[in-house]
C-alpha cells in the first residue's frame, strides 16, 4: 500500500493572512554606514552568534515546506557574507522543484560586479539595489563610505547578466528630495522600476529622524505635477503600491509605513542572522528559532516554534515620527532586522 505525501498546513496568522514571503538577514554587517540605517560606529554581532550557512538553509527550507513562496535574502549587505553564493546555489533547488516561486535579494550594489553572473546561474532573476542619490559626493555622504561608480558598475553587470532590477530609494527631506524625478528617469531609461521608501524609526542613529522624514504623499503630489501617473495593479508580493509613468514608460512604487501603512495585507515575516523571527517589522515581539534549530537534526521542533510564533503575529505596527517621539519605535537597527 502506498501513501501520498502529506503536505503540511500552511502558515496563517490570527487575522487569516497567509504567510508566503520570508525575508532572511544573512549578516548584520555592511560595507556602508547609511545615515538613516545605522550609526557610523556600529558594534556588529560576534560571528559565533550568527547562523551558519547550513543552518540558514535548514531554516529557509522549513519555511518553504510551510508554504513560503518568495524568499528574499537581506543584510546588512548580504553579499559581504563569506561564501554566501554557496547558500544561494543550494536554495536554488527549491526553485527547480517548484516549491519556491522566487529567490531574490536586496543589496547596496557594491559587490554586484563580482557576483551578478553567479546570482543568475543560481536561479535569481530579480534583485533590489539601494541607491539614494546619483550625485557621487552626496552618495558618499549618505553612505559614509560608498563609491557610486562601483555601484553603477554593479548595476550594469547585473543587467548584462539578465537580472531584472528594482532601485530602492529612501526619500530624505533636504537631502535627495530634489532629485527623485531624475533618479526615476535614470532608472526607467535602463528598464528598471523605482521604489520610494519613507524613512522608518528603527534603531538609534547619529541624527534626528524628524529632520529626515519626507512623506511620500508629498513626493507623489510633486511627481504628479511633472508627469502623468496612472495607478497600477502591478504587485511584487511586497508592500509597494505602484503607478505607471506615461512619459517614461516605467513604474514607481511607494512604500509608506508612516503615511499609509500596508499592514492589512501583510504576508511577510523576517528572520535575523541570529535566528530571531520578527513577526512584524515595527513590533518587538520575537521568537527564538536558533535554539530549536540547534536542538535536533530533525526539524520538528523548529516547525513547531515557527507555527507558535505566527499565531502571535500582530495586526500592524506602531510607527510614528514626530518631535514628541524622538526615540525609535523599536531599538534594533534595520541592519539587524534585515532591510
Amino acid at each position: 500500500m502506498s501513501f501520498a505525501a502529506v503536505t503540511p498546513a500552511p502558515l496563517v496568522d490570527p487575522f487569516q493572512r497567509a504567510i508566503s514571503y520570508l525575508r532572511v538577514s544573512v549578516t548584520d554587517r555592511c560595507d556602508f554606514r547609511c545615515v538613516y540605517c545605522m550609526s557610523e560606529h556600529m558594534q556588529f554581532l560576534p560571528k559565533r552568534e550568527l547562523l551558519t550557512l547550513e543552518e540558514l538553509d535548514r531554516l529557509c527550507s522549513s519555511f518553504i515546506t510551510l508554504g513560503v513562496k518568495k524568499l528574499r535574502l537581506t543584510g546588512g549587505e548580504p553579499l559581504v557574507r563569506r561564501d554566501l553564493m554557496t547558500l544561494i546555489s543550494s536554495l536554488g533547488r527549491h526553485l527547480d522543484s517548484g516549491a519556491l516561486e522566487e529567490l531574490t535579494l536586496t543589496t547596496n550594489g557594491s559587490q554586484l560586479e563580482t557576483h551578478a553572473r553567479d546570482l543568475f546561474a543560481a536561479g535569481v532573476r530579480r534583485i533590489n539595489v539601494s541607491i539614494d542619490t546619483l550625485d557621487p559626493d552626496k552618495f558618499r555622504e549618505i553612505t559614509r563610505r560608498g563609491d557610486l561608480a562601483q555601484v553603477i558598475r554593479g548595476v550594469d553587470a547585473a543587467l548584462a547578466a539578465g537580472l531584472k532590477i528594482k532601485i530602492n530609494t529612501v526619500a530624505l527631506r533636504g537631502v535627495n528630495e530634489d532629485e527623485i524625478a531624475s533618479i526615476a528617469e535614470w532608472s526607467h531609461a535602463r528598464g528598471m522600476d523605482l521604489s520610494l521608501i519613507e524613512t522608518m524609526p528603527l534603531g538609534d542613529i547619529d541624527g534626528d529622524r524628524t529632520d529626515q522624514y519626507l512623506p511620500l504623499s508629498l513626493v507623489k503630489a510633486r511627481l504628479a505635477q511633472r508627469w502623468t501617473l496612472n495607478e497600477s495593479a502591478y504587485r511584487t508580493g511586497g508592500p509597494a503600491r505602484y503607478v505607471s509613468v506615461a512619459e517614461t514608460g516605467g513604474r514607481i512604487g511607494f512604500i509608506t509605513p508612516m503615511t499609509h501603512n500596508f499592514c492589512e495585507s501583510c504576508n511577510r515575516v523576517r528572520v535575523t542572522c541570529t535566528g530571531t523571527l520578527y513577526m512584524c517589522l515595527g513590533q518587538d515581539d520575537a521568537a527564538d528559532l536558533r535554539t530549536p534549530l540547534r536542538a535536533s537534526e530533525d526539524d520538528g521542533k523548529l516547525v513547531e516554534a515557527i507555527r507558535e510564533a505566527i499565531r502571535r503575529k500582530p495586526k500592524g505596527h506602531d510607527f510614528i515620527i514626530d518631535r514628541r517621539n524622538a526615540k525609535p519605535a523599536v531599538a534594533r537597527h534595520m541592519s539587524t532586522t534585515g532591510g
